[in-house]
């Protein structure tokens, strides 16, 4: 006879279900505040060749140390910071740009570490971090999420005034003595860190979808930049809890089941925004 599910009650009573659902609101907050300099930046192309690159990083510290949370973590890290930053490194000392340079160091890194993961057995172990399993996530991952979320958003907030002017009026935050270059190393690292720190959750395939979506959908409802932040936050919090509860009972993966409410969200609202819906536009004379 085919095993019947706990009821979601008896489930909840389990501390690897109210961890994943921690895990839930920490990092669809985290990612979803991040997301609105994703979409300010228009850099959600850069963001998907980045969590591309996170795995030939966690093939590469397999091969050398073997798979644990913190070898794949530290593989991440160690591979979209030197595609991350290496493109602005090879963009600012060659005739190169950001993009070009970028599309290089990662077709590079995917191509070693598809070679690698050829000579290696771990398939199984692989596709959480492929594709994510956040209810897998143990104390120390929550640790980790937990720093990492925090400290990208107050960074951010601390941040936001000359992050604003940098992202619409470059040259006058120049003017006005702002780093630029030194701002943009910061979020650019930040923005890798949080996309790292959703690894476990929602894998390296699917994070590039709960680092641009929330504030996407923010974006066709308002004009009010500073509520990208927060509402891109509370879109991904919610959305991700939302989402935990509806995967459930239907025995689908959470992981994917976050994207794909994220992605509904969005498409309600370039549906039926009031101001820049499909539908509002349609009705304006």
């Amino acid at each position: 006879m085919p095993q019947t599910l706990p009821s979601l009650s008896e489930f909840m009573a389990e501390p690897i279900a109210r961890r994943a659902l921690l895990a839930c609101l920490m990092i669809g907050f985290a990612n979803g505040f991040v997301s609105a300099f994703v979409v300010l930046r228009k850099s959600a192309l850069k963001i998907g060749t980045l969590s591309h690159a996170l795995l030939p990083g966690i093939a590469l510290a397999v091969l050398l140390v073997g798979l644990t949370q913190w070898s794949a973590l530290a593989g991440a890290v160690f591979a979209a910071m030197m595609v991350g930053l290496g493109s602005i490194a090879l963009s600012r000392t060659s005739r190169l740009d950001q993009d070009t340079a970028m599309g290089i160091l990662y077709t590079t890194a995917f191509a070693g570490g598809y070679l690698i993961l050829t000579q290696l057995n771990i398939r199984q172990k692989l596709d959480e971090w492929l594709f994510g399993s956040i209810v897998g996530m143990a104390d120390s991952d929550l640790w980790i999420a937990f720093a990492i979320s925090a400290l990208a958003v107050i960074t951010l907030v601390a941040l936001q005034r000359p992050l604003l002017i940098y992202l619409f009026e470059p040259n006058i935050a120049a003017s006005l003595g702002v780093p630029v270059r030194l701002l943009n190393d910061v979020t650019f690292a930040i923005t890798i860190l949080v996309l790292i720190s959703s690894l476990q959750a929602v894998g390296c395939i699917l994070s590039v979808g709960l680092l641009v979506a929330p504030a996407a959908t923010v974006y066709l409802l308002t004009d009010n930049a500073r509520a990208l932040f927060w509402g891109g936050g509370l879109i991904g919090g919610l959305g991700a809890m939302a989402a935990f509860f509806i995967s459930y009972p239907l025995g689908w993966s959470v992981s994917s089941t976050i994207i794909l409410v994220l992605g509904g969200l969005f498409l309600l609202a370039y549906v039926f925004s009031p101001r820049y819906g499909l539908l509002g536009r349609r009705r304006k004379p």
